[in-house]
């Protein structure tokens, strides 16, 4: 895979770019093919902020993360791209998705008509006062 990696105000160097690469490998265990992944570094006054973007299929990836360190910054970077992987990989899966009430209709699992429920007897009061004092 090629990752296309910028900057700005600031020079790449062997480990930074052995860092990121070492994450995206890391990424690729997910098994989501990763479309032109391309990273900004930027210098800033409060620090390094650095930006990813990546394709996947059906959809864009996109995070950001700022810190005074930048391999702390590539680590936040990565946490948020994994669990946004995460959920586009099992979005299909999603209960929400799957057991919404119009799919449960359609299928037959729930009719339209309304259940008749039983009745259910009532105790006054005083027996239940009465039950609980002998129970305890």
């Amino acid at each position: 895979m090629r990752i296309e990696i910028t900057s700005k105000q600031i020079t790449i160097t062997d480990t930074m770019r052995t860092k990121v690469e070492e994450r995206f490998q890391k990424l690729e265990k997910l098994q989501v093919p990763l479309i032109k992944p391309h990273c900004i570094i930027t210098k800033e006054p409060k620090g390094v902020k650095i930006e990813a973007t990546i394709g996947v299929p059906n959809g864009k990836v996109f995070a950001h993360a700022e810190h005074d360190d930048l391999y702390i910054a590539i680590g936040q970077l990565f946490q948020k791209i994994e669990r946004q992987l995460n959920k586009h990989l099992h979005k299909s899966e999603a209960s929400r998705a799957k057991n919404n009430g119009k799919d449960m209709c359609r299928n037959g699992e729930i009719s339209g008509q309304a259940i008749e429920e039983t009745e259910v007897e009532i105790e006054s009061d005083a027996e239940i006062k009465l039950n609980k004092e002998f129970a305890a």
